[in-house]
């Protein structure tokens, strides 16, 4: 289980202001905490504020680089700016993310292989929007296993997300999503991998962390292999690490929490 630690997000305010005061430490710190708490992957997201989103996301590149080898997932809707972005990034990187649509494949998937990065592939498009039921979106999730196969795209390198919803307003879309998740696994030989914004389950919630986290062990339960998430909740990284020890993925020991920040899937 990946965790993609979603902090470094200019629709955060400290990370907001600290972009728009070129402001280092409160990045760095946060790239650092998140590190150190068992992310595998920093999330990089400029916000919808920033005057000059590809200098913004260059810096925030470059900041978080000084401080941390993690690697990082570049996340924007101007895939101008991710390719610029992937240009410095040190490490392989994760491309966050890519619609079901032809026209965004043909730019996000030949960019990924040129640059050995990953693609986080969404299981909508712009005509279908996010489809209610499991049976509408494996074929949206197809048409992205089926663009890997195209352009060369190791199927390991891609993670479908099956796409989930506040559930205060989408309390039907859960359940679909689990069994969207269940079937992306039979796709293919061997299997694309999958990720959520795990905490859009829980947007305008009461108990979001308690929320998340059950949300993650469900999902992990279905095939899930990573999720943008609060990496800073140390109860949300103790039930993922709970959840690999009694799905018989890991060796139990009695510090299986600290083993599995460590280890950093």
């Amino acid at each position: 289980m990946e965790i993609i630690g979603e902090r470094i997000n200019g629709m955060f305010k400290d990370i907001r202001e600290a972009i728009k005061n070129k402001d280092k430490k409160p990045v760095q710190d946060m790239a650092i905490k998140q590190t150190e708490n068992g992310a595998a992957w920093l999330d990089i997201n400029t916000g919808p504020s920033a005057e000059n989103p590809m200098e913004a996301m260059k810096w925030l590149i470059t900041t978080v680089q000084e401080v941390v080898d993690t690697p990082l997932s570049l996340d924007s809707t101007n895939y101008d700016i991710i390719e610029e972005g992937l240009k410095l990034c040190k490490r392989p990187a994760l491309i966050n993310s890519c619609h079901a649509d032809r026209y965004k494949i043909e730019r996000v998937f030949p960019m990924a292989v040129k640059y050995n990065a990953k693609v986080i592939g969404l299981a909508m498009s712009e005509t279908s929007g996010i489809p209610k039921t499991a049976d509408a979106r494996l074929p949206l999730a197809m048409e992205l296993v089926a663009a890997a196969d195209e352009f060369g795209l190791p199927m390991e390198d891609l993670y479908i997300d099956p796409l989930i919803l506040p559930v205060n307003v989408g309390q039907d879309y859960v359940i679909e999503s689990l069994e969207t998740l269940r079937q992306i696994k039979t796709l293919a030989d061997p299997a694309p991998k999958t990720t959520v914004g795990l905490s859009n389950i829980s947007q305008r919630c009461q108990n979001r962390k308690l929320l998340n986290r059950t949300m993650l062990v469900m999902l992990m339960a279905y095939g899930l292999d990573s999720a943008i998430a609060d990496a800073n909740d140390d109860d949300l990284m103790a039930a993922a690490a709970t959840a690999r020890v009694l799905m018989n993925k890991e060796i139990y020991c009695d510090s299986f929490v600290e083993l599995y920040k460590s280890k950093r899937y």
